[in-house]
């Protein structure tokens, strides 16, 4: 399963002042209006971070993994799919019970280009036009970041937590954009030869992939609450900020 309602991210490494944080309604070049959640640290960014969620859109894992990230000084904004088929998240984030089975299947990756260009617009227009940007997904929004590495999103690197390599496609053929894989060991939505096999595949195509396998990690062991996880996590978000670290020239 995908993070739930009550899921909530560790902490990063270093924690730092936020300065902003909130949710707001992003439009996409389409006309279709998305609720999205903002989070900024307290020091000038140092890149940022387009926040690609799991199968249930713009849940409260999501805006408080935003504040996360801007603990660890990258301005963040998480996006919600669903704008084109559910309208506008009531509260601004989905709710427990939203019928994400009913929307997922209707969600198209023009749509989530289209969001997360929105996304890399906002943070621009908030911090600097030149920021340089990622995306950070997680499951089913994990499989879209590994699959932006191939397009011509304005885009400096993905990164993707138990993805599923069935959603990437012949992406993964014209992969060129940094990459990293953060695979559970033990996933049992998708089994990890077959991510590995993806990360060879980008890898072949001329993308420099860092892939890392956590033996034994459940899906979605990106979780404050799993104690047996806690070294996992630190070293997840290690990889990650290695990604923006490199993309910024820190």
């Amino acid at each position: 399963m995908c993070h739930d309602h009550d899921s909530r991210p560790p902490a990063p490494p270093t924690v730092g002042p936020v300065a902003e944080r909130g949710t707001l309604t992003l439009t996409a070049a389409d006309g279709t209006r998305f609720s999205a959640a903002y989070a900024a640290p307290a020091t000038a960014p140092r890149a940022g971070v387009v926040l690609l969620p799991d199968i249930r859109g713009l849940h409260p894992y999501y805006v408080a993994l935003a504040e996360r990230f801007a603990e660890a000084g990258l301005a963040a904004v998480a996006v919600d799919y669903f704008g084109r088929t559910a309208g506008i998240a009531e509260n601004g984030t989905r709710e427990e019970d939203f019928d994400w089975g009913t929307h997922i299947p209707q969600t198209t990756a023009a749509g989530v280009d289209a969001d997360t260009t929105a996304g890399i617009e906002y943070l621009r227009s908030r911090t600097h036009p030149s920021l340089p940007v990622v995306t950070v997904g997680f499951c089913f929004g994990g499989s879209h970041a590994w699959r932006q590495s191939a397009g011509d999103l304005d885009l400096a690197g993905s990164a993707g937590f138990y993805g599923r390599p069935s959603l990437v496609g012949e992406a993964a053929d014209g992969a060129q954009k940094p990459v990293v894989m953060i695979i559970a060991g033990a996933d049992s939505a998708t089994p990890v030869a077959e991510q590995r096999e993806l990360a060879a595949r980008m890898r072949a195509a001329g993308a420099d992939v860092d892939e890392v396998v956590y033996e034994g990690a459940p899906h979605s062991f990106f979780d404050r609450s799993f104690d047996e996880w806690a070294e996992a996590c630190q070293d997840a978000w290690r990889h990650v900020l290695a990604l923006t670290d490199r993309v910024s020239g820190s």
